[in-house]
């Protein structure tokens, strides 16, 4: 994988987020979140269960209406009211379950919705096209006529993300794209990610493996309780990001003036 210090200094700002919140009922999933992303870098979205990293992607992708705040895209603010708009507007997201049809081929797979002539499939033209992105992303499928069900886990997520290259997206988002993977095809996968922003995307990866999110990331962003709780550099110590994740640092201040009052009324009785 490339070298972070090797890496060409992020693109013009395609994805801006400002101080978007969202609630569901009485129970507040995001508050007042902020995030801008920018071409050819990757941003880790990191963050306990429940620090509101899902509801923030179903907004990007049109899942979710935001309650309040705003999104811009390429400079435009914009409203994705839903799935096809994000689509249409270039937001595409590969989530944890892939939606993959195994019992269908690779090239089947990548142009599933979007076929090429609908009406008298051109499978000539869509194999072709299927050879030539799986190339250029360096990806290790042993035939594009292979059913997704004999692929492992690391191709199946390469099909994946593949497939939403072929709608030509400015941002690829991907939910936990790692996880349950070997140690060989996690490796597979995170070369593709490096692949994915030399092509000058912006991604936005959820990861709770910090070892593969210092890898590809260029920024790191913490969500902690529906809010943001700090931007840090892939060097960022260990320490500060589980501090800012659990919110450690917060708890043993917490505990030391609880026992200080305890103290204190136990002196004073």
């Amino acid at each position: 994988m490339t070298d972070t210090a090797k890496r060409p200094p992020p693109g013009e700002t395609i994805l801006s987020i400002k101080g978007v919140s969202k609630n569901f009922g009485a129970v507040s999933a995001l508050t007042d979140v902020s995030l801008d992303v920018h071409a050819g870098e990757v941003v880790a979205l990191v963050g306990d269960n429940g620090a509101g990293k899902s509801t923030l992607i179903k907004i990007l992708a049109g899942v979710h209406q935001p309650t309040s705040g705003s999104i811009e895209f390429n400079g435009k603010s914009v409203r994705l009211d839903s799935s096809a708009t994000a689509l249409k507007l270039g937001i595409a997201t590969v989530f944890q379950d892939l939606a993959l049809c195994e019992n269908l081929d690779v090239v089947a797979n990548l142009f599933l919705g979007h076929e090429l002539n609908p009406m008298c499939l051109d499978e000539v033209q869509m194999e072709v096209r299927a050879w030539t992105l799986l190339k250029e992303l360096a990806a290790r499928i042993p035939s594009v006529r292979e059913p997704v069900a004999s692929l492992s886990g690391g191709q199946r997520q390469t099909v994946a993300i593949a497939r939403s290259l072929l709608l030509d997206p400015r941002i690829i988002m991907l939910d936990e794209p790692t996880a349950a993977l070997g140690v060989a095809q996690t490796a597979e996968v995170l070369n593709l990610i490096e692949r994915v922003r030399e092509r000058g995307l912006g991604v936005i990866i959820i990861s709770h493996n910090m070892e593969d999110v210092r890898a590809v990331a260029d920024r790191i962003v913490v969500l902690r309780l529906g809010r943001n709780n700090g931007i840090f550099e892939p060097h960022a110590s260990n320490h500060e990001l589980v501090t800012a994740i659990t919110g450690a640092s917060e708890n043993a201040v917490s505990r030391r003036s609880q026992r200080k009052a305890a103290q204190a009324e136990g002196e004073a009785q």
